[in-house]
């Protein structure tokens, strides 16, 4: 199989490594030499000029060793308190191996409602875009020390998807210790066949999911699949590898994995979940310079605003009219209605003085604006 970043302009990367892959399973130990080869991977990406985040599991592992925790099913609260022993080691090994790379590493800890909740959501992702352009690379793993059965992905196969659905990926690599999807599970039957590429998840491509067989991680061939199933609907391509040797490079070289193709970009998916999907909790009536503006794919500035209809919270989708009353868009307010009363008709530069802090220049950024009227 070919390389799957190349011919390719720069692109935004979401990388998953399994427990089993970055933990011994018999010592309980961090497997550092597999780790400084994956950060010396990652480092190739990024000189090439790639963005890249990493979510990884490992801490529940390496904090019950640290506490001496028995074999076995833990308990919540035995494993929230094995998450915060962990999460120290495995934060402190990413940052060590980045920075012998020359880059540095950050922690991010997020629970399911980060990436549901319209405020959180919007936090979460301003965040990760700061630290990809400062040149960071984040590290993410789910709050185990705070999420309960309740409120909890379930395993980081899903909350790797929900990043890269939230971040607009281009690509999620779910790194693993199967090379990709069988027809069967190859460690049962052993006429079963590799799949290397999956236009379409069908009922038949999810039958063939098994379980986990490695005793460290929650999440098996089920949780990856149902993880490429959210990226591919977000416009994200998903591969499915082997966690080996120089995992990333053999990849590049050819080695065996499952490539689920994603049926549109992840700027055509998101225009299209908020054209579509999401319900208008206010309007905004702009004028004919901010039509004109909009239909040359600009971003909507208070300045072009003359009227707020409705009560919003800042990341609702609010209709945009023109001053006729016909809609020409829908988007995401970078505002809450009573901060967009006090700047509309107003300059950017103005905003700090009027509201007392520096948000954003624009109302609604144009990667958060969707065409919907005939202009």
């Amino acid at each position: 199989m070919s390389d799957p970043f190349y011919p390719a302009e720069r692109l935004l990367i979401v990388i998953k490594v399994g427990s089993a892959l970055l933990v011994d399973g018999e010592t309980g130990q961090l497997r550092r030499d597999w780790l400084r080869t994956l950060c010396g991977d990652i480092a190739t990406l990024k000189h090439e000029g790639h963005s890249v985040i990493v979510v990884s599991s490992g801490a529940i592992a390496l904090g019950r060793r640290a506490l001496k925790l028995k074999s076995g099913t833990l308990k919540l609260e035995e494993s929230q308190a094995a998450a915060s022993v962990g999460q120290v080691r495995l934060a402190e090994a990413y940052a060590e191996n980045f920075a012998a790379e020359n880059m540095v590493a950050s922690q991010i800890l997020l629970t399911l409602g980060d990436t549901e909740q319209r405020n959180r959501y919007l936090n979460a992702r301003a965040t990760l875009r700061t630290l990809l352009e400062l040149m960071a690379v984040p590290v993410i793993n789910e709050n185990d020390t705070v999420a309960t059965a309740e409120i909890r992905f379930g395993d980081n196969d899903r909350l790797a998807a929900r990043v890269a659905s939230m971040m607009e990926a281009d690509f999620l690599i779910l790194l693993s210790d199967v090379d990709g999807l069988y027809t069967a599970d190859p460690t049962r039957n052993a006429g079963a066949n590799h799949i290397p590429d999956v236009p379409v998840i069908t009922r038949e491509i999810e039958a063939m999911a098994g379980d986990s067989v490695s005793g460290l991680g929650r999440g098996g061939m089920a949780s990856k699949i149902a993880a490429a199933k959210i990226a591919t609907a977000a416009g994200c391509e998903t591969i499915i590898a082997k966690g080996g040797v120089d995992t990333l490079h053999c990849i590049r070289l050819g080695s065996r994995y499952t490539r689920f193709q994603a049926s549109t970009t992840p700027a055509q998916a998101r225009k299209r979940w908020i054209a579509g999907v999401l319900k208008p909790q206010g309007a905004l009536i702009v004028d004919a310079g901010a039509v004109k503006a909009l239909s040359e794919g600009k971003s909507l500035l208070p300045a072009g605003i003359r009227q707020i209809d409705g009560r919003f919270e800042r990341g609702d989708a609010v209709a945009v009219r023109d001053q006729q009353g016909n809609e020409i868009a829908r988007g995401l307010s970078a505002y809450n209605a009573s901060d967009a009363e006090r700047i509309a008709g107003k300059k950017s530069q103005e905003i700090e003085a009027i509201l007392g802090y520096r948000g954003r220049d624009e109302m609604i950024h144009r990667d958060d604006l969707a065409l919907t009227g005939g202009i």
